[in-house]
């Protein structure tokens, strides 16, 4: 039971891989009512107050940490999650069975020391791993949300955050640390509460969605709409998933998340399991069946409601559009100390965008560093093996931590 007005903690269950596709869909899906993870609950005397005009109760936000909160409560760092990830950066997803997708980041001894700091991470509100989204029941009817769900926006899930991080008992973060749609996370927090962030890590993200990402993230939405199985959203009554729909966008993504380059280098034009052209459309190259694949295992754990909203949400994220268009205006004043990492090879934002807000933060007289990472791996390099970008995250983590007093 959820325990109104509270944070309940519960033990994650230590959840085998699961050994097929419809498993694994069967664990996503549980996942979404019942998380393994703990969860705050939000009553109907707290709602969450939406950029939509609505107040959205009751909310339950899921969440894990690691480490421990010291006693002044000065060590808190959120880390803020991408658009398919999760709130499971550190420890094994309990839908997959996979390590955390940023096991190489956090932990002890890591760039992010959890021997030093007390981490967390939520689920962003509209997703699909327990907090409140577009699968969540809807009190009122008894049955998911589907897409009478408000659309959420970006600084929606900050808010979100805002409330699971005071309910937690914390009054100011120390860092907050995210990439991609969790970069946008974090500049918003910067914005909309700029001092309850000593310092900041955006990473391979921008400060608005510009019209090309726009389109693609277009794209795959009516990919999803255009699946007869989705029955307006409400496939869920239907016994129905819109399966090919939501493949064929994650398909479309993925792309985006790579390089040229680095497709050449993995897959070039060689054929799948065959030395000839079939002469027909099955998959005859590599990187078909790669594509394929991705499709394939990524609809057995994300809710095609929840893509959709995600991807609106990204789309709208304007940082500046609330400051005359000024990107200088809407950091004016912050003391949050800053630090902008970039790679050279990614298209979805490129080193261009990122200069763009560090231009507008010294534009701000702010405190901010910048560093491209040269990589061949595109925008997913933020969640691969790159050491560069490991020894930055490590670097002013600890910088910042020396000069908030937090380590010696």
């Amino acid at each position: 039971m959820l325990q109104k007005g509270g944070a309940q903690t519960v033990t994650p269950s230590t959840t085998a891989e699961p050994t097929s596709p419809t498993a694994t869909s069967a664990a996503g899906n549980r996942e979404a009512l019942e998380p393994s993870s703990p969860v705050a609950f939000f009553g109907e005397d707290e709602p969450l107050h939406l950029d939509a005009g609505i107040d959205l109760s009751p909310v339950q936000i899921a969440y894990n940490t690691y480490g421990e909160l010291n006693a002044d409560k000065s060590n808190a760092i959120l880390i803020c999650h991408a658009l398919t990830m999760d709130h499971y950066p550190a420890s094994r997803s309990p839908v997959t069975g996979k390590p955390g997708w940023w096991s190489p980041i956090v932990g002890p001894g890591k760039p992010i020391d959890t021997d030093k700091f007390f981490v967390i991470c939520s689920n962003v509100i509209g997703g699909c791993m327990g907090s409140t989204g577009p699968a969540s029941i809807n009190p009122a009817t008894g049955e998911p949300y589907g897409l009478s769900l408000p659309v959420i926006t970006i600084r929606d899930m900050v808010r979100a955050q805002r409330m699971l991080v005071e309910r937690l008992g914390i009054d100011r973060l120390f860092a907050v640390i995210g990439g991609s749609m969790g970069g946008m996370q974090v500049l918003q927090w910067t914005v909309s509460y700029p001092d309850k962030v000593f310092a900041a890590l955006p990473i391979a993200t921008g400060a608005r969605h510009s019209a090309q990402n726009i389109a693609f993230h277009e794209i795959g939405r009516q990919a999803v709409i255009a699946d007869p199985d989705w029955e307006g959203g409400r496939y869920f009554a239907h016994d129905k998933r819109p399966v090919k729909g939501l493949a064929v966008a994650r398909m479309t993504a993925h792309v985006t998340y790579l390089s040229e380059m680095a497709l050449h280098r993995k897959f070039g034009r060689n054929l799948q399991d065959r030395d000839v052209l079939g002469f027909g459309f099955d998959a005859d190259f590599q990187i078909e069946s790669y594509l394929r694949h991705q499709g394939m295992t990524f609809v057995d754990r994300f809710d095609a409601n929840s893509y959709l909203y995600l991807t609106r949400a990204m789309d709208y994220f304007d940082i500046a559009a609330d400051f005359d268009g000024s990107l200088a205006k809407a950091f004016r004043g912050s003391e949050t100390r800053f630090c902008l990492v970039s790679f050279s090879s990614d298209w979805l934002f490129p080193t261009d965008e990122n200069r763009a807000v560090v231009h507008a933060l010294n534009a701000a007289a702010a405190s901010v560093s910048f560093v491209e990472i040269e990589t061949d791996r595109g925008h997913d390099a933020f969640l691969l093996d790159e050491p560069e970008f490991f020894a930055a995250i490590d670097g002013f983590v600890s910088s910042a931590a020396r000069a908030r007093g937090l380590i010696a």
